[in-house]
């Protein structure tokens, strides 16, 4: 049995409320997948998105929180807008996920489906971080990190018009950019502390736009896709 880990971004999910019609294709183009691929399953993480960001914003307009000021309240939110996006993916996949939806990744018991949702587990750790200790615990050798971003550039290219877009990159060239600390909602291709173990895993990463349900599919079947691999 072959496990392929995704971690799919909040913002394409539930940008600001869920997006119904990328949600039922996604779903569509799974269970074809799956159908295709008997000895495939695969395990979904899903992230805070819309939600997230607007009940962290009403938090700190209610307290007066200043916006980068890393608290666990505003992470806990996210956290819980990550488990109500995965609840609301898992109920779409009807009997294919059979179990509930994971939120404690070192305590993932094996699982009947075809499929597992998981979602954000503490403060401290992004839903990146969570993929990556799910592919460790069953054996997945890649994650597809799926996002509204198509590849990973050299720099940010909405502040940077000369950043190039990369198809490639080694995992020291990879933290050299992104550094070595996680700050919640901090927009990053793949968060730093979970590169970091990603690099020990000996992991591969595919971080491709999420919103391209065919090149995703692409990505599962081994064939030509647009995006970067982080190795």
């Amino acid at each position: 049995m072959s496990t392929k880990v995704l971690s799919v971004g909040g913002s394409i999910v539930a940008p600001e409320y869920p997006d119904t019609d990328f949600v039922s294709k996604f779903v569509s183009m799974v269970k074809d997948f799956l159908s295709k691929n008997p000895d495939d399953r695969l395990i979904l993480v899903v992230g805070g998105g819309g939600p997230a960001r607007i009940y962290q914003k009403a938090f700190r307009e209610v307290t007066g929180t200043a916006e980068n000021a890393g608290t666990d309240a505003a992470d806990w939110i996210g956290i819980m807008a990550t488990r109500l996006n995965a609840q609301f993916v898992k109920a779409s996949f009807g009997d294919l996920c059979k179990e509930p939806v994971v939120t404690d990744p070192t305590v993932a018991k094996d699982f009947t489906g075809r499929i597992l949702l998981a979602a954000g587990w503490k403060p401290g750790f992004s839903t990146d971080n969570d993929a990556v200790l799910l592919a460790e615990k069953f054996n997945a050798d890649t994650v597809v990190n799926l996002s509204n971003i198509e590849k990973v550039y050299t720099d940010d290219p909405r502040k940077n018009p000369d950043a190039k877009p990369l198809d490639e990159i080694s995992w020291s060239e990879f933290r050299k950019m992104v550094g070595d600390e996680w700050i919640p909602g901090k927009n990053c291709p793949f968060d730093p502390i979970a590169s970091k173990k990603a690099q020990e895993m000996g992991l591969v990463v595919i971080c491709a736009g999420g919103k391209n349900i065919e090149n995703t599919r692409a990505i599962l079947e081994g064939k030509a896709y647009t995006g970067t691999t982080i190795k």
